[in-house]
């Protein structure tokens, strides 16, 4: 099942996907009325997803609407926590000058830090130092607390790509990641939901992929993770109750801009996409702040 946020005349709705190659979508407002119009309200709602595939499913020819030209909101435009990790590759530790870690760091992010897929990527006008981080998004479907590595796939309602877009100068002005993780506009999230069925438990063996105006910058497996999804989810509930609409973005592989020689920043008019296999592509331009 595939599920993707829009906006469409002022109105948020949902939109099922047949496949990752498809080119329609379904406005389930219009085929199942009495569904959620909001995606954090349709995971949290016993059997809402298994409606709404089968609404999107049996829909008509008629009802199929062409994805080009929508307006892709961030696949949850409300999501409660979402809880970032770094560190999650030993590749990219080393590159950045960090021993392997023994715990991952934790940072979050807020909503205003969020963009959709095909929205741009906003540079501040406080600093050019715009790096790119292609990663992986859980979104978390049922109410948990710790959790065991026999459960913690319970919680998962799906997964989704994440683009960790980082001002380097102002992440690295305190010993905390904060503040730099979190301009407006410098998140992209989606382009859709993809629930559990249609991947390996935890996501796990999937190729994950950034590139910049097309030239492959980041190339790794999400089966590199110091910590994989099961783990990451046991850890985070040991502090924190994780509730529906929740998220949990799990780490960028080596490759990132500020490790290169020169630097690689993200500039107004490139285009970077985030590819996960058997999930999509995350594509937005970089656009200036005005």
């Amino acid at each position: 099942m595939r599920f993707l946020s829009f906006e469409k005349n002022g109105r948020h709705g949902i939109g099922w996907v047949k496949d990752t190659q498809a080119t329609t979508f379904v406005d389930l407002s219009q085929v199942a009325p009495e569904l959620p119009t909001e995606l954090k309200t349709l995971v949290s709602t016993p059997g809402a997803m298994q409606k709404a595939h089968a609404a999107g499913v049996n829909a008509a020819p008629t009802a199929h609407q062409p994805l080009k030209g929508v307006h892709f909101l961030p696949l949850l435009p409300n999501p409660g926590k979402i809880v970032c990790m770094g560190l999650n590759y030993a590749d990219h530790a080393k590159e950045g000058g960090n021993a392997r870690p023994d715990y991952p760091s934790f940072f979050l992010r807020g909503n205003t830090s969020t963009v959709g897929h095909q929205q741009a990527i906003i540079r501040p006008k406080v600093s050019p130092n715009l790096d790119y981080e292609a990663e992986l998004a859980v979104v978390i479907g049922q109410r948990a607390r710790h959790l065991t590595s026999a459960n913690a796939l319970d919680c998962v309602a799906g997964y989704t790509c994440f683009n960790d877009a980082s001002l380097r100068d102002y992440q690295r002005k305190s010993s905390q990641w904060t503040i730099g993780k979190n301009f407006d506009g410098t998140g992209p999230f989606g382009p859709w939901l993809v629930t559990p069925d249609e991947l390996p438990p935890g996501a796990a063996g999937l190729r994950i992929q950034s590139r910049l105006n097309g030239k492959v910058m980041q190339d790794a497996n999400t089966h590199d993770f110091l910590w994989n999804v099961v783990e990451s989810l046991v850890l985070i509930t040991e502090c924190m109750t994780l509730e529906p609409g929740d998220v949990i973005i799990t780490g960028t592989p080596a490759g990132v801009g500020y490790a290169r020689t020169p630097p690689v920043w993200m500039q107004p008019g490139d285009v970077c996409e985030i590819e996960i296999e058997g999930i999509g592509i995350l594509s937005n331009p970089i656009a200036d702040e005005v």
